[in-house]
């Protein structure tokens, strides 16, 4: 009978041979409070010119440099009134006037001549020089208003006018939410506790914010609108105002995201022209789109996938192409600085060195005229780069999560000149800390490369085995991986308690690779990270044999949270314990964007007819997509959800409806709220929220029922 209740007790606690371990807290802790100096500079340039002063925290403490670039000269700094300007950022000081003051709220002109504000949903412009107020608009209400705050009163607040920059005109982007859905949410902590309303479009609803560009001229009191419309529900943005007034630029976009036209109008009589336009299916890359008018509008710079690959495009002042200014199987990212005096741009490049990481960065120049790319930084890591004011000296701080990090200064065209910080880690290593290891597997298609890091317990024995957890996020915005060296992270503490933690790309995560790589996941918006995430971890389990595949954990927030709940749900004999925070699990109720941008919309044309009885076509909307909710009855192990009560961004209706569904379904899960938490949870909520993750994972994971985060992780 004893033997009996001992294979119960082994059986209740579902550990098996070899299984159960306990939660090291002590080397978590230890971990956790390891001294960390810093591990890149931020260049301080001195008064425009190319010398600057930085700072550097050691284990000794923090330490300050000049640098003149042009005597190749750095100097450590120790006059105590100079360290002082120094500690308080040496802020530019700007003299505010009494009239400043007195009009906070509103804007001035260019020329100080005028003050343009709202009042109760109206435009207001005060003239400086009689004080006389005019009422520009007087159709402004609330969500349809031409106020900047949400809920205008009657006293003056900031407008959402701009001004062109010769005074004489101005412009207001004003959208009409009068018929969007109001979200809603309840918060229990305020006194009384309230309800809060806010416009929250949804994909596929028949009533979207509707968008259109007005212009006052403040010289004949006239208020005139663009004739910009030409597809329902469009989008306008990229607003440009030349010197002159006459014109203004923008762009509209299709609600399906993929078409836009770039345009100019005429600001007196509102007529619209094309300068071009550009198709682009599935989707435009809203990250690194880009839309720019240089040298008085003579020169339009454009960034398109066009090829395949993300690239920069030069057109003249009417819309014709003149030249590719970038090209090749990589992507040119966000513009560094541009040197119009020269022609040439300063762009970011991912992917340009062949067998290297595709998500470090590089810095490229290139001209505006021709195709030249001239790739500036050099060394196997990832760049991150500021450029001095004049001459266009770079400082280039660069490193990898396995390698220490380099911090020198370049000339213009990359050669190094010093090393100016390379710091050194030694009380870290002292102490047992060691860096992740970078890796790289197949996707579930068997070819395309996923870049990831793994961290290990730095008690680390490869005889043993340990549980492995995926930290996860989808994209397609962003991947969840770490590029640079860093001593500290939530993964590598989490690590220390006795797990293998991994993050790593997926198909369809980042708009930092191809076209075909970012849009995977387009029409599939539920399940198309899951194969290759499962697929990467049996590839490293094949690999190393200290990963134990009956052990697999899956964590993450937001698009990450959506992620892990489907996994556990997708493949329920492969994860066993998932935690998912804040996730997005039907996105039928997330926001308007993010489902018709990524999964895309159902359009169909139909025949209307009006009230006079006169027919046309019009185009409507639908959108579908599968659910994390439609697969709960797959559950088999240990889900937690997690929610903050006052998500504004997520609704926690996302998180109530997985809740629900799993009860109807009959499974066990844990849900938590978190009180007055919001998407971005508030530090006292992420500490309680990494200790209920903790706690999730050892018990599930490790079979440790006895460690106690809320008193261990100190």
């Amino acid at each position: 009978m004893k033997y009996f209740g001992n294979i119960i007790l082994f059986l209740m606690f579902g550990i098996g041979a070899g299984w159960s371990q306990k939660a090291n807290y002590s080397l978590y802790r230890a971990m956790r409070s390891l001294p960390v100096g810093s591990t890149s500079i931020d260049p301080h340039f001195i008064h425009g010119t190319d010398s600057f002063w930085y700072s550097m925290r050691t284990d000794t403490g923090e330490r300050f440099y000049i640098v003149d670039p042009v005597k190749n000269k750095k100097v450590e700094v120790t006059d105590s009134a100079q360290l002082a300007s120094f500690r308080n950022g040496e802020r530019p000081r700007f003299v505010i006037s009494e009239l400043q003051k007195k009009y906070s709220y509103g804007t001035f002109s260019p020329d100080s001549s005028y003050i343009v504000y709202a009042r109760n949903h109206n435009l207001y412009l005060l003239s400086v020089a009689d004080s006389v107020e005019r009422q520009l608009t007087f159709d402004g209400e609330k969500d349809y208003s031409y106020s900047s705050a949400e809920n205008d009163t009657l006293n003056n607040v900031q407008s959402i006018a701009r001004w062109f920059p010769d005074s004489k005109k101005l412009y207001v982007l004003r959208s009409d939410n009068r018929k969007v859905h109001d979200g809603q949410l309840f918060s229990s902590l305020s006194t009384p506790p309230s309800a809060m309303s806010f416009k929250f479009a949804l994909p596929g609803d028949e009533h979207v914010p509707q968008v259109e560009l007005r212009v006052y001229d403040t010289e004949t009191s006239l208020m005139s609108t663009i004739k910009a419309g030409k597809w329902k529900d469009q989008y306008i943005s990229g607003i440009h105002t030349p010197r002159n007034s006459n014109r203004i630029y923008f762009y509209r976009k299709k609600r399906t995201c993929d078409e836009i036209d770039v345009c100019w109008a005429d600001t007196k009589s509102g007529e619209t022209h094309v300068l071009f336009n550009e198709i682009c299916k599935p989707y435009f890359n809203d990250d690194y789109f880009y839309l720019s008018f240089l040298n008085d509008e003579k020169d339009i710079i454009w960034w398109s996938e066009r090829t395949g690959w993300g690239h920069y495009y030069h057109y003249d002042g009417e819309g014709q192409l003149k030249n590719a200014i970038s090209a090749g199987e990589w992507v040119a990212g966000r513009i560094v600085k541009n040197d119009t005096l020269r022609r040439e741009m300063y762009i970011e490049a991912f992917g340009k060195v062949k067998g290297e990481n595709p998500y470090y960065t590089h810095l490229c120049k290139v001209s505006l005229d021709r195709l030249n790319v001239r790739q500036i930084t050099s060394g196997n890591g990832n760049h991150r780069f500021s450029i001095s004011p004049r001459r266009g000296y770079i400082v280039d701080n660069y490193s990898r999560v396995d390698a220490e990090p380099i911090c020198m200064l370049r000339d213009p065209k990359g050669k190094q000149l010093i090393t100016l910080e390379k710091p050194t880690f030694d009380s870290l290593y002292a102490r047992g800390w060691h860096t992740p290891t970078s890796f790289t597997v197949k996707a579930a298609d068997g070819v395309t490369d996923l870049w990831g890091v793994m961290y290990k317990p730095f008690d680390f024995d490869p005889n043993k085995k340990y549980p492995i957890i995926s930290h996860v996020y989808p994209g397609p915005q962003t991947e969840n991986v770490e590029l640079n060296f860093s001593p500290g992270g939530n993964d590598m503490y989490l690590a220390q308690l006795g797990f293998i933690i991994i993050t790593m790309g997926h198909r369809g995560g980042s708009p930092q690779r191809s076209k075909a790589y970012h849009t995977y996941g387009w029409g599939n918006l539920r399940d198309y990270p899951l194969a290759d995430d499962k697929y990467g971890i049996e590839q490293l389990a094949s690999r190393y044999s200290f990963i134990d595949t009956t052990r697999v954990g899956i964590y993450g927030h937001s698009g990450g949270g959506f992620m892990s709940a489907t996994a556990l749900c997708t493949y329920p004999d492969f994860y066993k314990a998932a935690v998912a925070s804040a996730g997005n699990y039907d996105n039928h109720i997330f926001n308007l964007w993010w489902g018709e941008t990524f999964h895309g919309l159902k359009t169909e044309v139909k025949t209307v007819t009006d009230s006079l009885g006169k027919k046309y076509e019009e185009e409507f909307y639908s959108f579908s997509v599968p659910t994390t909710m439609e697969l709960v009855g797959n559950l088999k192990g240990h889900l937690m959800l997690v929610t903050g009560d006052t998500d504004n961004i997520v609704s926690p209706a996302n998180t109530i409806r997985m809740a629900n569904a799993l009860m109807m379904a009959g499974k066990d899960f844990e849900l938590v709220v978190l009180p007055g938490q919001t998407h971005s949870y508030s530090r006292y909520g992420m500490t309680y929220f990494d200790k209920k993750l903790q706690s999730h994972f050892i018990k599930y994971l490790l079979g440790d029922y006895t460690s106690d985060p809320f008193t261990e992780a100190k």
